[in-house]
């Protein structure tokens, strides 16, 4: 479809944008105008879906015939059924006369279900008849009547989480969705912003008899990088409010913002300034928390890798304890407790008064100096595998090959003792 085509439907139904994704939408809507094809419709609240099927409509062959909207999650559950179907005299309490429904009057022209996500299980299924065979039954009926109807559905509600909330039936929506027609919202459309406000503010001088207001430079910015919830409704509405109790018509940020709910600003992606303790960031989706979660654990093990690789190289590590957790930091100041390996093996080393290093072995430093230090340097990166081996080694030694009280003091069981001295060779 030309440009200058799509042009021309946007002035005849007073549409104004130019992004990609309106004159899209439009241009599908002209294409499938000449079919009998059912459309879905579907966009959020105050995008202006109420537009296309009328220039579905509009342009099909149906143009002469009856056009009428319905507004499924306007009308009680209890009459939809004769709203749209119609009821015979009698039927039910109230039916005093024999009523035509909305698929009868619209014969040969073009119904419109707004907020077709709405619609009753019950009435699903006799949408469905309708649109399959082109068949409905009156409420209280037991006649078949034909009907030639072209249906236009809309919904801003998520229809596949609805299907699977068993809320809609799946036939139906693949039914209806012959045909899909996505109305963007306007924070997707942000050339069209200003656009829009320049034609409300338009409209609201001549409504109100006052010269329309202006936007500063920096007010634009902020309408335009506004999110929106409420879309063009939302636009509209903050463009008659501004236009009615400002008395001076140049508009800044400053007087705009007043009119911007917080709710919605809070939403406006924010820039990354630094870094921030986890439980502040803003994660878009679990993915990500595993993500930093799996990068925190890393980093974490090569800290503890590296304090290890340090005290068995007889370095003084830095003051930075772990528990068994490998994750937790223990405060600075919190008392250390040693295991009796840990104290023996200090203990048993020879303190000879006037030496070059001599230290209470109850010493926290000393014992980070000292500790493993009789183990073999490891060159970096050291395995937990290897961190394991060693530690077993010293313990075998330490009770002389006794296994049962070896695995007594490693906390495991002789069997996994016995697997871990034949998977690491320590026969």
């Amino acid at each position: 479809m030309q440009y200058s085509e799509i042009q021309s439907v946007k002035q005849r139904y007073g549409i104004i944008g130019n992004s990609e994704l309106l004159n899209r939408a439009i241009d599908i809507a002209v294409q499938v105008a000449a079919t009998d094809l059912s459309v879905l419709i579907t966009g959020e609240s105050g995008v202006g879906k109420e537009n296309f099927p009328q220039i579905i409509h509009q342009y099909s062959h149906r143009k002469h015939g009856p056009y009428i909207p319905v507004n499924c999650g306007a009308i009680p559950e209890g009459t939809i059924d004769s709203e749209l179907f119609g009821h015979e005299k009698g039927s039910f309490t109230g039916a005093t006369a024999d009523r035509k429904g909305y698929f009868e009057v619209a014969d040969g022209g073009t119904i419109f279900l707004d907020e077709v996500g709405e619609l009753p299980l019950s009435t699903q299924v006799r949408l469905l008849r309708v649109l399959e065979a082109g068949e409905f039954i009156k409420v209280g009926s037991s006649k078949i009547q034909k009907t030639n109807v072209r249906v236009v559905a809309a919904t801003n509600r998520e229809m596949k989480q609805a299907i699977r909330d068993g809320k809609f039936r799946e036939d139906l929506y693949y039914r209806l969705n012959t045909v899909p027609i996505y109305v963007p919202p306007l924070r997707e459309r942000k050339e069209d912003i200003v656009l829009l406000f320049r034609k409300f503010a338009s409209d609201f001088a001549d409504k109100y008899r006052m010269p329309p207001i202006k936007l500063s430079d920096e007010a634009k910015i902020m309408l335009t990088n506004y999110y929106w919830n409420g879309n063009i409704r939302q636009l509209k509405n903050i463009t008659e409010q501004i236009s009615v109790i400002e008395q001076h018509r140049d508009i800044s940020a400053d007087i705009l913002r007043n009119y911007l709910p917080n709710e919605d600003v809070e939403r406006l992606p924010a820039l990354f300034a630094g870094h921030r303790p986890l439980d502040q960031k803003t994660f878009n989706s679990e993915r990500e928390i595993l993500y930093q979660v799996l990068f925190d654990m890393k980093k974490d093990m090569n800290e503890l890798k590296k304090l290890v690789h340090d005290i068995m190289n007889g370095q003084a590590a830095p003051v930075q304890h772990y528990d068994v957790d490998f994750g937790t930091h223990i405060p600075e100041k919190q008392d250390v407790m040693l295991t009796n390996h840990e104290r023996e093996i200090i203990t048993d080393k020879k303190y000879m008064k006037g030496s070059a290093f001599h230290a209470d072995p109850d010493d926290v430093n000393y014992m980070e100096a000292e500790v493993f230090q009789d183990v073999e340097p490891v060159h970096e990166p050291v395995s937990l595998e290897e961190m394991e081996k060693q530690m077993i080694r010293k313990t075998l030694e330490k009770h002389k090959g006794r296994r049962k009280a070896a695995a007594v003091e490693l906390k495991i069981s002789e069997r996994t003792l016995y697997r871990k001295i034949k998977e690491y060779g320590l026969d």
